[in-house]
């Protein structure tokens, strides 16, 4: 069965920098081909660096409207003076506040982190319980009534990478050979190939994602992932910005027949 791309695309994210990193050339792709785009990011409140980062990044992606910000802690304590870190929160907090976005953007699919946040970052895996949970509940009308009109996004796509892919590029990133199966240590991130529902071909807003990518110009410095990226050959790193893998979760009949363009 053919699918149709989705005409309207709400991300879920933990920081700012993971908008461009995991889902950037997805949101430049439709947002150019004249879907709805948004993003809320749950970490940095409104007046900080990284929230003024986050806001070129969306509008180098084409996203309208600005960040959406949760405005939680994340480590660093300037991130949100005088607010409770994202990891202590109650769950039921922060799922509240995504259910109020999702009945207000009204999005068709909602795109966020896999079960294992990517890597295992926690801020990672409680975004992506947070999404998840809200993309349920925001159907329902019995379920935070004061958070808006109900509305059920078509599907979830947990943003991911197939495990050969991570094999192939672990020895040129890092070095060393990829961490084996059941092994001590930090497991290898990604999903079974045969999980990924759709291979979103983004070649030709690669350019654009990594756009988005440097503006967050604190990462860069901090020497994070995004500095990483930056010190990879350019052809390593041209081969990272030309697809981007999911996992569909289907949450309504329809999304049978909604898909993000391979």
């Amino acid at each position: 069965m053919s699918r149709r791309a989705p005409g309207s695309v709400l991300c879920v994210h933990a920081h700012p920098d993971d908008e461009a990193l995991w889902t950037g050339g997805v949101l430049a792709k439709y947002a150019a081909a004249g879907a709805r785009t948004a993003v809320v990011t749950c970490t940095w409140a409104e007046g900080t660096d990284r929230a003024g980062e986050l806001a070129r990044s969306l509008e180098i992606l084409g996203v309208p409207g600005g960040p959406r910000l949760l405005g939680y802690a994340d480590r660093p304590p300037e991130s949100a003076p005088g607010r409770p870190r994202f990891q202590d929160v109650p769950l039921d907090e922060a799922v509240a506040e995504v259910v109020a976005h999702i009945r207000e953007f009204r999005p068709e699919a909602v795109l966020t982190y896999d079960a294992y946040g990517g890597y295992g970052h926690l801020d990672h895996v409680l975004a992506h319980r947070v999404a998840t949970l809200a993309a349920e509940a925001a159907g329902h009308d019995q379920l935070y009534r004061e958070a808006g009109v109900p509305w059920r996004p078509d599907a979830l796509y947990y943003a991911t990478l197939p495990r050969s892919f991570v094999r192939e590029v672990w020895q040129q990133i890092f070095g060393a050979e990829p961490p084996e199966e059941g092994s001590d240590g930090d497991p290898l991130p990604g999903v079974p190939d045969e999980w990924i529902t759709d291979a979103v071909d983004i070649a030709a807003w690669g350019e654009r994602k990594w756009e988005a990518l440097c503006a967050h110009t604190t990462e860069v410095e901090r020497g994070g992932g995004v500095t990483l990226l930056t010190s990879l050959p350019e052809d390593l790193r041209r081969r990272l910005l030309t697809t981007e893998w999911y996992v569909r979760r289907e949450l309504t009949p329809a999304a049978a027949a909604l898909g993000l363009a391979r």
